[in-house]
């Protein structure tokens, strides 16, 4: 936990609009017994006992803003399976085919969906008999040589108290980006991201596809808070990994109860088939970190199975956090007095004359006022430092969240001003300027080619070609033998294996 460097003026903007809703009645008026529910701070890597073992369930972070070069637009972005190692072959990371992958939108506070945008993923394999998830150069998402693909559909549902409207199906078919297996399988990854970017009816944009992991914190948080001396701080963990990512860019005016009631809710959630082929919710995310650092274990599996307007069962969870009582412990800290109504306002309701919607009912979920302009320069503490277009009004994926909710956790809404945070300022990767706006998945393959060998991929081609099915076309035995001269012994080894998998494919003995 470092000091950072920020302006005063912008300490004051949230605080004065904090200060002015209390004053104003909008926490004291509602008492204890009528707020509901969450919390407050980061991600949601691993986050929970039950979903931690089923990574292709686990939502790692949500994000929503205004998007920068559309501002007539609002981009959603939605990651699973976290920690995900880049040359975690030869079974690489799909989406499951037995979950439903949903976002939420809430339109008038009320603590339920209006609208739910309904993810499902169908893989296909072209063949079998190898153990390859490429049988060579990747060029093209129908690349013959790209063994396994998946493909989604998006179904928007509209409910009235949660009972279904009506349902359409806005996407078919849609092909997903594969995960980055390394440069001689996959030599232009841009060119494969662009084609998995699909524009769709009524102007909005989808993609699904791997993405460079991008939240960025210290997470020797969790080593008795950065190892109780801060010996070691400003190491970003995340770095070099990837997630799933789901991004969604839809035009303003679909999400938004009117354009006198612009702010909207949002939330990410995964259901899983069980052994009855019925669906059930075993992962959930709004605000970043909050069943992470806020709720105890005894409430961790249930919150993921649970809905915002349920959320009253958490609420001493936000009230009486347990963190700023670490921080105390180990740091000498003193931790603000109880209970945290500042914490309540804030993430659980939103700021009031920012992104509190009329009428709200306190639940967990990002809160985004889509009629604010994106800043030009964005500030990485977002409205704790005057930039009014970040967190905790939604999140871009340039936001600090660790450093924000630090600060407001201990006390900086109350009188207790801190620049507290990790000293991981931004991610290691940079941002696209266009949607979808994730940076690439590191690749699997990235160290340095071995003493005397080129990049060249003859013998990579011949591999592929290898590979295919009978009657698919390819080298013959004197293509295959011929490329492997001058590879060196490893070339040899690898011509060697794949001529004997291509003969056997063949039928011939060996």
């Amino acid at each position: 936990m470092t000091p950072n460097s920020r302006t005063g003026a912008g300490r004051r903007s949230l605080a004065t609009l904090i200060c002015g809703a209390l004053a104003a009645g909008g926490l004291a008026a509602a008492g204890t017994a009528a707020l509901e529910p969450g919390a407050a701070a980061a991600s949601s890597h691993r986050e929970a006992p039950l979903v931690s073992g089923t990574p292709q369930y686990d939502n790692t972070d949500l994000y929503a803003f205004v998007s920068p070069d559309k501002p007539d637009t609002t981009t959603i972005i939605a990651n699973w399976i976290p920690f995900e190692e880049p040359a975690g072959g030869p079974n690489f990371f799909t989406f499951a085919e037995d979950a439903q992958y949903d976002i939420h939108i809430d339109t008038d506070g009320d603590a339920q969906g209006e609208l739910l945008f309904r993810y499902t993923f169908r893989t296909h394999t072209k063949n079998e008999k190898t153990f390859l998830y490429n049988t060579g150069p990747v060029t093209s998402l129908d690349d013959p040589d790209l063994n396994i693909t998946q493909t989604y559909d998006i179904e928007l549902l509209k409910l009235k108290d949660q009972h279904l409207v009506s349902r359409t199906k806005i996407a078919d078919d849609v092909p997903v980006a594969p995960s980055n297996v390394g440069k001689a399988s996959m030599p232009d990854y841009d060119t494969l991201r662009a084609q998995a970017v699909r524009e769709l009816a009524d102007g909005a944009t989808t993609f699904a596809g791997q993405a460079d992991d991008p939240f960025f914190l210290d997470l020797r948080v969790f080593d008795l808070l950065y190892g109780g001396n801060l010996s070691e701080v400003g190491n970003d963990t995340l770095k070099g990994y990837n997630v799933n990512s789901l991004a969604l860019q839809v035009p303003t005016h679909m999400i938004v109860e009117s354009a006198d009631q612009p702010v909207v809710g949002i939330w990410s959630t995964t259901r899983r088939k069980n052994a009855k082929g019925q669906f059930t919710q075993v992962s959930r995310l709004g605000n970043p970190l909050v069943n992470e650092v806020v709720n105890p274990l005894k409430d961790k599996d249930t919150f993921n199975a649970s809905a915002p307007w349920d959320d009253a069962q958490f609420l001493k969870n936000v009230t009486n956090p347990e963190l700023p009582k670490l921080i105390e412990a180990i740091y000498k800290i003193e931790a603000p007095a109880e209970p945290r109504n500042d914490l309540v306002d804030v993430f659980l309701k939103g700021v009031e004359g920012l992104n509190q919607p009329p009428h709200v009912t306190p639940s967990e979920m990002l809160r985004l006022n889509t009629s604010i302009e994106p800043a030009a320069e964005p500030k990485r503490l977002g409205v704790l430092d005057g930039d009014n277009a970040g967190f905790p009004n939604g999140r871009r994926l340039t936001d600090d969240v660790i450093d924000a909710a630090l600060q407001v956790v201990e006390g900086e809404l109350v009188g207790a001003a801190n620049d507290l945070g990790d000293a991981v300022d931004a991610n290691d990767k940079e941002f696209g300027a266009s949607f979808p706006y994730l940076a690439n998945p590191t690749e699997g393959s990235r160290g340095p080619l071995a003493e005397g060998v080129d990049s060249g991929n003859d013998v990579r081609n011949q591999l592929g070609d290898a590979l295919r099915p009978a009657g698919a076309g390819g080298s013959d035995d004197t293509t295959l033998i011929a490329a492997s001269a001058g590879a060196g012994a490893l070339g040899i080894l690898l011509i060697g294996g794949a001529l004997m998998w291509w003969r056997r494919m063949r039928g011939r003995a060996y």
